[in-house]
């Protein structure tokens, strides 16, 4: 079964393939849908699933680089995407996500982003272009999603960067 990782928890992602679910969270109001993809990998044992989804996150939080909580989260969130080996990133129909969008721009040109952006995502002609631009793969629903996750990583299809990115 896939270990699956979540703020503030340490992790060791070079024994594993790994994973970091990016998307539609909306300070807590979007479907747990990284869950949902969790559900597909059952049978990767050697896949860490990367989820920011916080089980004790404090909406109260002031969203500062002077809030230690706060700040611990987004170091975690950037750290774990800079060293999985893929990105998979779902942006929900019925959300804003605009840190996601931001995080896709950040992580366009890395080569391991696979996305999830059904039609009803008010920026969805945006992340088209730009998934088409950089060459990002991209499916229709969320069940595809987990199953391209799943092809990559037993075929292990994936540009790892572990490394690649300094810490400060």
């Amino acid at each position: 079964m896939a270990i699956v990782v979540k703020p503030p928890q340490k992790y060791d992602l070079f024994e594993k393939h790994s994973v970091f679910c990016a998307g539609s969270i909306d300070m807590g109001a979007a479907e747990k849908w990284a869950d949902r993809l969790v559900s597909y990998w059952t049978d990767l044992p050697d896949l860490i699933v990367l989820n920011p989804r916080r089980d004790n996150w404090d909406s109260s939080w002031e969203q500062k680089i002077e809030n230690t909580e706060f700040n611990a989260q987004v170091t975690w969130e950037l750290g774990g995407m800079e060293n999985a080996d893929l990105i998979a990133m779902y942006l929900a129909p019925d959300s804003k996500a605009p840190i996601s969008l931001l995080e896709l721009g950040l992580f366009a040109n890395t080569g391991k982003i696979i996305v999830c952006c059904p039609d009803g995502f008010y920026r969805k002609g945006n992340v088209d272009i730009i998934c088409n631009r950089y060459k990002i793969s991209q499916v229709n629903t969320l069940e595809e999603l987990a199953e391209e996750v799943k092809k990559r990583v037993e075929l292990k299809e994936f540009q790892s960067l572990q490394g690649y990115w300094k810490e400060d």
